[in-house]
C-alpha cells in the first residue's frame, strides 16, 4: 500500500496563489490519492496571523502537506507543531523559492548556502511531531551549483533526520532573474538527481522541473521515487483525471469533467454561504477544458458573470451546459 506522504508517487507542487484550499478540493473531485500542498506559509504570518484562515482546509483535501518559509529552528518548529494539530499529513520546508521578498527573510532558496542552519530546522521540527518533515530544494544556487553541493547539502540535512528531498531540477539565481524566469530559464539537469537516487538509496527522492505529461511521469518513476508537477497541474488539471486508476492502481471509473464541474456546485453554495467571493473557487476552474471543444465558451461565460450580484452554483451550471458532454 502506498503511504499518503512518505511514499506518494505523485504530488502537485506548492505555488503561490495557485494551491489554496478552494484549488485542493478542486484538485480532489479529479484525484484522491494525489499528495498535494498548501501555499507556503511564512512562520510570522502562522504564530502572529489569523491560523484558521491560512491553516484551514477541508477534510477532503487529505493527504495534504503544509508548506513552511522560514529559516528559526525554533519558531518552525512551533509552526510545525501548529500543523500537527492541525492534522496536516506533512510539513515541508522550502529550500527552493528565489523571490527577493523570500530572500530578505534569509529563506528559500538562499538557505542551500546553510545546509547546517537547514539541518537544525529539521531536527527542531522533528523533536516536536510525530508527522514526517520533508526538505524541497534547488539543484543550487548561483555559482554554488555542482552536483558535489547538492549532494553535501543533502547529506548534512539528511544527517538531521530528514528522509524525504523533493528536488527542483534547476538551480536558481538569486540575483538577475525574477521567480518565473528562475522556473524557465535555467535548464533542466534530471540526470543529476537520478544520481542523488543511486547514491542516497535510503532516501525517499523526488524531481520536480518540466514535467507536463503522464509518459515523463512514468519515464521518471524509472529513475526515480516520485514525480512533483507544478504549473502544468494549474494549467492542464484534467492531466491528473487517469492517475488514481493508472499510477495508484484504483478501479474505480475515470471521473468526467462535467461530472468534476457537478462535484464542485454543493461546495460552491456552502462557501458563497459564508461570503466567499464565487471567483475566488472558480478562477481555480477555468483550465478543466483545456484544448477542449467549448472551452472558450466555458471560460467566457465564468469571467464575464462570476463578478456578477446574485451570482452561484447556476452561474457555474450555465458555463457547464455550454460545453458538450
Amino acid at each position: 500500500m502506498i503511504d499518503a506522504v512518505t511514499n506518494n508517487p505523485l504530488s502537485v507542487a506548492p505555488m503561490m496563489d495557485r494551491t489554496d484550499r478552494h484549488y485542493r478540493y478542486f484538485m480532489r473531485q479529479i484525484t484522491k490519492q494525489t499528495l498535494l500542498y498548501t501555499e507556503m506559509v511564512t512562520t510570522p504570518a502562522i504564530i502572529h496571523g489569523d491560523r484558521d484562515k491560512l491553516l484551514g482546509f477541508s477534510p477532503e483535501e487529505k493527504p495534504l502537506v503544509l508548506q513552511l518559509g522560514g529559516d528559526n529552528p525554533s519558531d518552525l518548529a512551533e509552526c510545525a507543531k501548529i500543523a500537527e494539530n492541525y492534522a496536516y499529513d506533512a510539513v515541508n520546508l522550502n529550500i527552493g523559492c528565489p523571490s527577493s521578498r523570500v530572500q530578505n527573510g534569509n529563506f528559500g532558496a538562499c538557505l542551500m548556502a546553510q545546509p547546517e542552519l537547514v539541518a537544525q530546522a529539521v531536527a527542531a521540527m522533528q523533536k516536536v511531531v510525530s508527522i514526517p518533515v520533508t526538505v524541497k530544494h534547488r539543484i543550487g544556487i548561483d555559482n554554488r551549483d555542482r552536483y558535489e553541493d547538492m549532494r553535501e547539502f543533502v547529506r548534512v540535512v539528511s544527517e538531521a533526520g530528514c528522509r524525504n528531498f523533493t528536488v527542483h531540477a534547476r538551480k536558481a539565481w538569486l540575483q538577475g532573474l525574477s521567480p518565473k524566469e528562475n522556473r524557465n530559464v535555467p535548464p533542466l539537469r534530471y540526470k543529476e538527481v537520478y544520481r542523488l537516487k543511486r547514491e542516497f538509496p535510503h532516501l525517499f527522492i523526488e524531481i520536480n522541473g518540466g514535467i507536463t505529461t503522464l509518459e515523463q511521469v512514468n519515464n521518471c518513476l524509472t529513475q526515480i521515487d516520485a514525480v512533483m508537477i507544478g504549473r502544468a497541474a494549474y494549467d492542464n488539471p484534467y492531466l491528473f483525471a487517469t492517475v488514481d486508476r493508472d499510477i495508484y492502481g484504483e478501479t474505480k471509473n475515470v471521473p468526467s469533467r462535467h461530472q468534476i464541474v457537478e462535484g464542485m456546485l454543493p461546495y460552491i453554495d456552502y462557501w458563497l454561504g459564508k461570503e466567499v467571493r464565487l471567483n475566488s473557487i472558480t478562477r481555480h476552474m477555468l483550465q478543466l477544458f483545456a484544448s477542449q471543444p467549448g472551452t472558450k465558451r466555458w471560460k467566457r461565460h465564468l469571467s464575464e458573470n462570476v463578478h456578477l450580484a446574485g451570482a452561484d452554483s447556476l452561474t457555474v451550471s450555465k458555463a457547464l451546459s455550454k460545453v458538450s458532454l
